[in-house]
């Protein structure tokens, strides 16, 4: 009985338990279909360095002896749909057994699960071996419990998996968190590392990606790819990191620059999304060279964080509201998105580089994502499921489980509050605090209302005066509204006013 096995395109594991022996009964079947470059419109970078990765992956799995059937994005025969291809393969090959990997987007995972239910086939899904937390631990954890608190998840997974603990089982250092540690703005020393990554010429995929009919945005530059295809180019990368960013990680995890955009973060977050690096080897090379005197503890503690901590709780933030999250939209926001979401063609300079530096690398930094772009976009109060959309077809790293729960939950506080305390708001004078952006900028930081002041601030006190039923009870954000009492209410109408010309012009800001 010949057994058919899918792999997705964010599945690319080598050291997957299903290559430990070749079998010539087994055929692995990879293919590149309009069903996933088509659902959401997908950055050019994303759509080359998955199906490139794919390709890799199908030609190292030839290497080794296994049988592999690759379907192309221009082939003839390909239904350009899972499980069209999925059907002529096994009807194809006379196949009785069809295996999976448990897909980690609720759209697949229904997909594969209902078409596999009626189709009389033999096998069943399994384990892609890669999160440390099944889907519903988080879920189990937090059974009963008014409100999920990601530090608590976080402390759980460094007990059950003894990552920075003491023999005794308390934390190195004597304390769990150093966040307080990790805010200082980047002056230019120390110098960002040399960039590392690999760089790739697919300029004959694209051109089969172009012919296929698919579209897509961004710098779509083939012939200068920057990302990991394969898991010996994404270990390099990791070496990098460990030896030269991480050091100084911490520090200036959240500071900003318009010189440069990826300062000491290790772009290692495709690489893992796609399964090319398990979680379990970065977190032990990030504490290994803690141990050895490499980093400080504050860097290795929030590198971690990240990865242990934030990464394993969105995911299981996703599984545990699965179906229904993704239409969640507390503050009834609707604005649609500005055009230079998709240009970068807007004067405030911030959004500039944030946006500028996304459409050209499909990528920008967590501070990027959620403080000037998420924060800009709740403060306008923009459409969250087309926002989501976006930041799914934008980052290379994007996949639902880990985008939906950051840009829902985190940046816009669609979900009420389920999965942050309180909303990400920030004004001007934090970007000023963190970054450079301000330097230079048509718009004026320190201006509430006036034609050249700064957007942002004017939105911010709007922002929490429309929603102060919601809001004022906030204790996290008390302060917030006991300046907004101080103020009389000649200010607060202006305030209202000149947000409300912002936001009816959003175009041309």
């Amino acid at each position: 009985m010949k057994t058919v096995r899918l792999l997705l395109g964010d599945q690319l594991n080598p050291l997957h338990p299903w290559f430990e022996q070749v079998d010539p009964e087994v055929l692995y079947v990879l293919m590149e279909v309009r069903q996933e470059t088509d659902y959401v419109l997908h950055h050019a970078q994303k759509i080359l360095a998955i199906f490139a990765g794919m390709r890799s992956l199908a030609e190292q799995l030839r290497s080794a002896g296994h049988q592999v059937r690759y379907l192309t994005i221009d082939d003839p025969g390909n239904r350009q749909s899972l499980t069209g291809n999925l059907e002529a393969v096994l009807s194809e090959t006379k196949a009785g057994r069809f295996e999976w990997q448990a897909p980690d987007e609720y759209r697949l995972d229904i997909q594969l699960d209902a078409w596999f239910a009626g189709s009389g086939y033999a096998g069943g899904k399994t384990s892609s071996m890669h999160f440390l937390a099944n889907r519903f631990e988080a879920r189990n954890l937090f059974a009963g419990k008014k409100q999920w608190r990601m530090e608590n998840f976080y402390r759980h997974m460094r007990r059950k998996h003894g990552v920075l603990l003491e023999p005794d089982g308390d934390p190195v250092g004597g304390q769990w968190n150093f966040d307080a540690e990790n805010r200082k703005p980047w002056r230019g020393q120390p110098p960002e590392p040399v960039d590392r990554r690999p760089q790739h010429d697919h300029t004959a995929l694209w051109q089969a990606i172009c012919s296929a009919g698919v579209r897509s945005f961004g710098d779509n530059s083939a012939s200068a790819l920057r990302w990991p295809v394969n898991r010996d180019e994404a270990l390099q990368m990791l070496d990098a990191f460990i030896r030269e960013a991480l050091p100084h990680f911490g520090d200036y995890q959240d500071a900003m620059s318009t010189s440069a955009a990826r300062l000491f973060h290790s772009l290692l977050s495709f690489a893992l999304n796609v399964k090319m690096l398990h979680p379990r080897e970065v977190i032990a090379a990030a504490e290994t060279a803690w141990r050895n005197g490499h980093a400080p503890l504050a860097a290795v503690e929030g590198f971690i964080r990240q990865i242990l901590g934030w990464r394993e709780y969105i995911r299981g933030v996703y599984w545990a509201h699965m179906p229904g999250y993704d239409s969640n939209n507390a503050l009834g926001h609707d604005a649609p998105l500005p055009a230079w979401f998709w240009t970068g063609n807007t004067r405030m300079r911030c959004l500039q580089e944030s946006i500028g530096n996304s459409l050209k690398h499909a990528h920008a930094h967590h501070i990027q994502r959620l403080m000037v772009i998420g924060n800009f976009a709740l403060l306008a109060g923009l459409d969250p499921q087309a926002l989501h959309r976006w930041y799914l077809g934008i980052y290379i790293d994007a996949f639902e489980w880990v985008e939906l729960p950051n840009t829902l939950g985190m940046s816009q506080f669609a979900d009420g509050g389920l999965l942050a305390s309180k909303p990400y708001a920030a004004s001007a004078a934090y970007m000023h605090r963190m970054g450079d952006y301000c330097r230079g900028c048509v718009y004026k930081r320190d201006q509430r209302i006036g034609p050249e002041a700064c957007p942002y601030n004017a939105l911010y006190w709007d922002f929490h005066l429309r929603h102060a039923e919601r809001l004022s009870k906030n204790p996290r954000i008390g302060m917030v509204y006991r300046n907004l009492a101080a103020m009389d209410t000649a200010e607060t109408d202006a305030i209202r006013q000149h947000a409300a010309a912002l936001r009816a012009r959003l175009d041309a800001l």
